[in-house]
C-alpha cells in the first residue's frame, strides 16, 4: 500500500503510566466515505493532557475504552471527500470533530454528525469550538454568571481559563485570577482581570480572605487542592463553585481531608458546588459556538496559543508533556499538515 493511501494516528496499544508509554503511531487505509460519511483532512488538533493521561491509565470512569483505542478529541480539517446522502458538507468546506478517537489522526472519516461545519479550518475555530464552548458552558450554564458578579478563576492563564477570563469580563464581571509566575500573571491582566493572584509568590487563601472575603458570586477551579478550599471558603452569599477539573489529583491520590463536611461551608450562605462535565452538555454546544464565533469575528474574544511549535502526528506527546509539565500558557495546539494552497501552480 502506497503512502498515498495511508495516514497515521496515534493508538493507545496498552495501558501505562503515560500516555507515550501507552501509545502507538499507527498506519492506516486511506477509507473512501460510505453512506451518510465525510472524509476530513486534519490540519490542526487540540491537546488535553489530562485527559489523555487518564486515558491511558484507563482512569476515566465515564469512557470505557477497549484497547486497541484510537486517542484524541479536538481536530480541525477539511473535508475532501463527501458519500452518498450527505447534505450538510461539500468538499472544501472546513469541519471541526470534537468527539473522543477523532482527534489525533492525520485523516478522519466518520459519519457527518461528527463534525460541526465551521467557516475555516484554523487553529482559532478549533480552540473557539473546544475549550471556549467549555468555559462558555461552564460560565453561563453551570455557574449561571450574571452581569457584575464577581468571578474567581484557577489556572487562569491556561486554553480553558484565558476564555473564563474573557467572557466574565465581557459580562461586566470583576474578575479575580489566579496563575504562576510574572509572566503569566502579566497575561492575564491583560485581558481584564482586576486582580491576578501568583500562587508561586502569594497564598491564595490569605489574598482572598484580605481582599474578597465572602464576595465570590461564581468561582471556576480547575485545579482542587488548596485552591479549591480556598474558593469554597470565601462564596458570597448564593455564590456557585463550579468544579471543572482536578489537575492537582493527576497522580490518583486525592488528598484525604479532616475537616467539617461541606453542608457546613455552603448552608449558612445558600451556596452550591456544581460539577462541570462538558460532555453531558451537548444541548448547549451550538449556541455557546455561535455566540463564541460572533464574538471572535467581531473581535471582543481573542484566542491565545502556547509558543511553542508542535508540528506532526510525532508533535503531539510533547504537546501533551508540555501541557502536563505546567509551563504552557494558552492553547496547546498541534500542527497536524499545512493548510492547501490557495494559489495551486
Amino acid at each position: 500500500m502506497s503512502e498515498a493511501e495511508t495516514y497515521r494516528a496515534i493508538r493507545l496499544e496498552r495501558i501505562a503510566p503515560s500516555f507515550r508509554e501507552g501509545c502507538e503511531i499507527v498506519k492506516l487505509p486511506r477509507l473512501a466515505p460510505g453512506p451518510g460519511e465525510i472524509r476530513v483532512r486534519n490540519l490542526h488538533c487540540g491537546v488535553n493532557g489530562i485527559f489523555d493521561t487518564q486515558i491511558a491509565r484507563d482512569a476515566v470512569d465515564y469512557v470505557k475504552i477497549a484497547l486497541p483505542t484510537f486517542t484524541g478529541v479536538e481536530a480541525i480539517g477539511v473535508v475532501e471527500e463527501v458519500g452518498e446522502g450527505v447534505t450538510g458538507f461539500v468538499p472544501g468546506d472546513a469541519a471541526v470533530s470534537v468527539r473522543f478517537t477523532g482527534g489525533y489522526r492525520e485523516e478522519n472519516t466518520a459519519p457527518e454528525s461528527a463534525f460541526v461545519k465551521v467557516p475555516e479550518a484554523t487553529r482559532e475555530y478549533l480552540a473557539l469550538s473546544s475549550t471556549g464552548v467549555s468555559a462558555h458552558v461552564a460560565l453561563y450554564h453551570i455557574g449561571a454568571l450574571r452581569p457584575g458578579e464577581t468571578v474567581a478563576i484557577s489556572a487562569a492563564a491556561g486554553g480553558l481559563g484565558h476564555f473564563l477570563v474573557q467572557l466574565a469580563v465581557l459580562r461586566g464581571c470583576r474578575v479575580v485570577a489566579v496563575a504562576g509566575g510574572p509572566e503569566k500573571c502579566a497575561f492575564v491582566k491583560s485581558l481584564g482581570a482586576e486582580r491576578v493572584i501568583d500562587y508561586k509568590s502569594e497564598d491564595v487563601a490569605q489574598v482572598l480572605d484580605a481582599e474578597y472575603r465572602d464576595a465570590l458570586d461564581v468561582a471556576v477551579d480547575t485545579v482542587s487542592g488548596s485552591i479549591y478550599d480556598a474558593f469554597l471558603a470565601n462564596l458570597a452569599n448564593h455564590g456557585r463553585l463550579v468544579v471543572g477539573g482536578a489537575a492537582s489529583d493527576l497522580e490518583g491520590k486525592p488528598e484525604i481531608v479532616n475537616a467539617p463536611r461541606i453542608a457546613h461551608a455552603i448552608y449558612y450562605k445558600s451556596a452550591s458546588v456544581r460539577g462541570f462535565m462538558n460532555g453531558l452538555l451537548t444541548e448547549h454546544w451550538p449556541a455557546a459556538r455561535e455566540e463564541l464565533f460572533s464574538l471572535y469575528q467581531s473581535g471582543k474574544i481573542a484566542v491565545r496559543f502556547d509558543a511553542p511549535d508542535f508540528v506532526g502526528i510525532e508533535g503531539v506527546f510533547d504537546a501533551v508533556e508540555r501541557l502536563l509539565s505546567g509551563r504552557s500558557s494558552g492553547k496547546v495546539v498541534v500542527d497536524l499538515a499545512a493548510p492547501p494552497s490557495s494559489n495551486p501552480e
